[in-house]
């Protein structure tokens, strides 16, 4: 019976929360119409503020408040969705300000009695929003940015107003300049006497704009999905590596839960772990949990009970067929990405008509003079893994590390293995496979000189999978490809509109993206393809979840140059 009722009561409070969720934007949207088009400005006099005799000042800031608790809610509203108590809490102040604020306006939209409506839904439905905050670093940056731009706005009115000849200006003592500027932050006139009616709605304007531009900014900045800086300790490294010494072979992308921008989160009995990482308000894990299968619904509990506290949307990336299963008992839904290349490595040969090309690239780039060499982390010389890593970030071709659930963000682990292409003494190629289980390698970084002779990286591959067979490595875990089976039903006879479509769209996407030209590099080899999904709680989410994945993956996401500006 508490089962139930407990399962009722969060159907009841998801229904509640998305109504509360909607009615704050529209309200929001309400009192931002009600100030901005004509109709509504006409009624800015009502008839509280004629019984209560205030001035037209008063009705004129009281259209500032409401425009800014308008964009104030609207911005909630986001929170709200998320159950986050800070939000809550200012969501009913902002409510009940916004109707005490059209006391002194009649308007025909009705935001004041639907922000008192809005303010009791709220109070009635509060043990719905118990999201604690993100954890952040800086926790006074939304005071800040707030105190910043009204000075900046406080000091360009004085400027304004001290600056203006006697013929604009009337003149005035020093206090009543500041009182002017101060005032005009919120939209109201003061003791300044204007000869000149655009220095007037200049100070006013620029008054107005940066009053609300700190509102706006300051709620952001407060508002804003956090991102809380990931990192596993080395006690959370020790029990990861314990857990894959047990059940690493299971899964090809379990050596990439000990990347270092990652959180770890355990099942009670210590058997299983999911690794993830938050961005935009979402929790990512990166592929299976770890440890025995049997444990992984309790480190999936532990999972989405932080995600619940923290009011973060959960996702796995890169789940495999069987983890993906484990996700969906818990009421996700499962998505098919693409497939993953694995390569048989003791069946693995160049010979036959079918490995034509790769046969043909390797005796080229044999014949320009490349030789391979394939070696453990622990065999390189001194000082040979730094000059490696420093030509591998020369390589990359982007600012940032690519890859998430299928990179380890950095060379020379125990274990790795890394396979050079020298030409005349000199490095042009590198990958680095890190460990899958006892007898499989997983690819990590796979970098190239750009003045390189092209069939290099099919030279390095096809070198390290026929030495692989003589170090006891079985199995050869290649790129990701994804969207595979998108673009092989597109590309068949037959195909309908919609797979036409969608392949169409796939190889627009490759220029921007490695999508068909990772598929057909890896087709090359003859690998077994191993389904890969990605995990979600519905539809609504999945934006927010792709904008994370995208992000976590390297491959845009939000704009940097936006964050910065926003930063600034």
């Amino acid at each position: 019976m508490a089962g139930e009722r407990q399962a009722v009561w969060r159907v009841t409070g998801a229904a509640s929360v998305v109504a509360i969720t909607w009615v704050t934007r529209l309200v929001g949207l309400l009192a931002v119409v009600s100030v901005v088009v004509p109709a509504g400005r006409r009624g800015m006099r009502g008839h509280v503020a004629e019984w209560l005799e205030l001035p037209q000042d008063a009705t004129t800031g009281a259209a500032a408040v409401v425009l800014v608790v308008g964009v104030l809610l609207i911005l909630l509203a986001s929170g709200l969705k998320r159950r986050k108590r800070r939000a809550w809490q200012l969501a009913l102040a902002a409510s009940i300000l916004l109707a005490v604020s059209h006391l002194g306006m009649r308007h025909v939209f009705g935001a004041g009695v639907v922000s008192v409506a809005l303010a009791v839904a709220l109070v009635l439905n509060r043990s719905y929003f118990v999201a604690q905050p993100d954890p952040v670093t800086g926790k006074w940056v939304s005071l800040r940015v707030f105190l910043q731009l009204l000075v900046a706005g406080f000091v360009i009115n004085v400027a304004l107003v001290s600056l203006s000849p006697d013929r604009v200006v009337e003149p005035l003592p020093f206090v009543d300049r500041m009182a002017e500027s101060a005032l005009a932050l919120f939209g109201v006139s003061g003791p300044a006497v204007f000869h000149l009616e655009w220095m007037e709605d200049l100070v006013a304007s620029v008054g107005l704009l940066f009053g609300l531009g700190a509102v706006v900014l300051a709620a952001y900045f407060l508002l804003r999905s956090a991102e809380p800086a990931p990192h596993l300790s080395q006690d959370d490294k020790t029990r990861l590596r314990a857990l894959l010494d047990k059940h690493g072979a299971r899964d090809s992308l379990g050596y990439f839960a000990l990347r270092d921008d990652k959180f770890v989160v355990f099942s009670k009995s210590g058997k299983a772990a999911v690794t993830y990482r938050v961005i935009a308000g979402a929790a990512v894990a990166s592929a299976d949990p770890l440890g025995d299968n049997e444990a992984w619904p309790g480190a999936i509990e532990e999972f989405l009970a932080v995600c619940r506290r923290h009011g973060w949307v959960p996702a796995a990336m890169g789940c495999s067929e069987l983890g993906a299963t484990a996700w969906a008992r818990f009421d996700l839904d499962v998505l098919e990405i693409g497939d993953e290349a694995v390569v048989d490595a003791e069946t693995f040969t160049l010979d036959g008509r079918v490995m034509r090309g790769v046969r043909q690239a390797v005796a080229k780039t044999k014949r320009a003079g490349y030789a391979v060499r394939v070696r453990r982390a622990e065999d390189l010389v001194d000082g040979e893994l730094a000059e490696l890593e420093s030509l591998a970030a020369k390589w990359r071709g982007s600012d940032t590390e690519r890859g998430f659930s299928m990179a380890l963000g950095r060379m020379g682990d125990p274990g790795s293995v890394l396979v050079t292409a020298e030409q005349e003494g000199v490095v042009r190629g590198l990958l680095q496979f890190v460990p899958w289980g006892e007898d499989g390698l997983s690819l990590d970084v796979m970098r190239r000189d750009h003045a390189a002779d092209n069939g290099i990286n099919e030279l390095m591959i096809s070198e390290l999978l026929l030495a692989a067979r003589d170090h006891g490595v079985k199995y050869v875990s290649l790129n990701f490809a994804a969207f595979r089976k998108l673009m092989e039903q597109g590309r068949r006879i037959g195909a309908g509109p919609v797979a036409r479509a969608s392949a169409k769209f796939l190889g627009w996407m490759s220029h921007w993206v490695q999508i068909e030209t990772l598929y057909r590099f890896n087709a090359k080899f003859q690998p077994r393809w191993v389904p890969r999904f990605l995990v979600y709680p519905g539809v609504r989410e999945l934006p927010r979840v792709g904008v994370a994945v995208f992000e976590a993956e390297g491959l845009g996401g939000r704009s940097p140059r936006l964050r910065r500006l926003l930063r600034r």
